[in-house]
């Protein structure tokens, strides 16, 4: 069963700690080789800082991946929207780079305008096209955001915003429906997700990218690829090249670990949360005899 913080009560956002403090790397968390996230969208009400403010501070990594998409432009174009978290969001990425890790950022379609600073770095952050990391045990993996693979992208950039506009609209639906669903102790539901599982038009759609980016990779002759762009996190086999989408910050809130073997896993934060707090919630009896 997934959880979603709004569940949580509304002291759950004074649990994270400042991001400039200086403690937060080291708060229980675990190290690995390399995180991969996406599709943040920092600027809109749907981004999910908080969550994603958390995760970070219990998960470390030698390399940060920035799979595109980390700034909304299409949004703030049309409306600006910058809360502090998403201003913290930035300071925790920025410190990232400056304790030593490698950062690397590949722009998607709603943060285009930073495809014109590729090959530049800013507080350390690097700005890539695309890049390749290898794996522990050996592995390349090509990164790239995928929107290059999205025939409406591509060709009828208009219809992209039209449908922009429809997401931004059900995930407002979708918050207020959740807030209810909260107060009811249910967990989260994202209509969303529901519509990319059942609809068969989506359905086609996800399987097409997700065949042609692997192809891509495969031509490049690499061993796998990395991408985000259509918010649905999945890692599987695709005739011998490993597809890997890290999923959004925005529903989902899911990121792409590689251990520090080469192993890679997909992280779904609300079931560590889940976790969590069934750990926490679970008293022994003791005195009771069977």
């Amino acid at each position: 069963m997934r959880t979603t913080f709004d569940a949580l009560g509304a002291d759950w956002k004074d649990q994270i700690t400042d991001p400039g403090s200086g403690a937060d790397e080291d708060a229980g968390g675990r190290r690995y080789r390399a995180i991969f996230i996406s599709d943040i969208h920092l600027g809109t009400a749907g981004c999910q800082a908080y969550p994603l403010l958390d995760f970070l501070k219990h998960h470390d990594s030698d390399f940060l991946y920035l799979v595109g998409d980390i700034v909304d432009g299409w949004q703030l174009r049309r409306r600006w929207f910058w809360p502090q978290a998403h201003n913290d969001v930035v300071q925790k990425l920025l410190r990232r780079a400056r304790k030593g890790c490698r950062v690397v950022f590949v722009p998607g379609n709603h943060d285009e305008f930073a495809r014109n600073f590729v090959g530049h770095q800013f507080g350390g952050i690097e700005v890539r096209e695309d890049t390749v990391h290898t794996t522990a045990d050996g592995r390349t993996l090509w990164v790239t955001h995928g929107d290059y693979f999205d025939g409406v992208i591509q060709c009828a950039k208009w219809l992209a915003y039209l449908g922009d506009n429809a997401y931004e609209f059900t995930l407002r639906m979708n918050r207020h429906f959740n807030r209810l669903r909260a107060r009811l102790g249910l967990p989260y539901w994202s209509l969303s997700a529901y519509l990319k599982g059942k609809v068969k038009m989506a359905l086609n759609y996800v399987t097409d990218f997700e065949v042609a980016v692997a192809n891509e990779a495969r031509n490049r002759g690499h061993d796998g690829v990395v991408c985000g762009h259509i918010h649905r996190a999945e890692m599987r086999d695709i005739q011998g090249t490993l597809y890997c989408n890290d999923g959004d910050w925005v529903e989902s809130r899911t990121a792409l670990v590689e251990h520090q073997d080469g192993t890679l896993e997909l992280v779904y934060w609300d079931d560590v949360l889940t976790a969590q707090a069934k750990a926490l919630t679970r008293v022994p009896l003791l005195g009771v005899q069977a």
